[in-house]
């Protein structure tokens, strides 16, 4: 039981490291979404949408993992951070979700790429 306790609190103090006491958020790509539909979504995120993806380029410090499912995450994300005080969303045709647990737990580029 304690264990259950303890695993609930760490998991709070996680998703409310905010210092103001909201929920951090942030952007990710839907796992379940087909290549294509994430690819065109990603091409939008770094083209029009406006977001900053010069870290995920070849040979720049966010490169690696080289996947589809993290350079959209990442985009994403950059995306949803920059523009959310002005109304964006985080929905790229279906392609992307919101999360309140710190993706740098699930996905690899968080841990070693974090948004300046």
């Amino acid at each position: 039981m304690s264990r259950i306790l303890f695993g609930l609190l760490f998991t709070m103090l996680i998703i409310l490291q905010n210092s103001n006491g909201q929920m951090e958020e942030w952007c990710i790509a839907d796992e379940q979404t087909p290549h294509d539909a994430l690819q065109m979504a990603l091409d939008w995120a770094c083209g029009r949408g406006g977001a900053d993806c010069s870290k995920i380029q070849r040979r720049k410090s966010c490169y690696n993992p080289n996947t589809l499912l993290d350079h959209a995450s990442y985009a994403f994300n950059s995306y949803y951070q920059k523009f959310k005080k002005q109304g964006a969303t985080c929905y790229f045709r279906s392609a992307a979700m919101i999360t309140n647990l710190d993706p740098k737990y699930k996905l690899k580029w968080f841990i070693s790429c974090e948004f300046e």
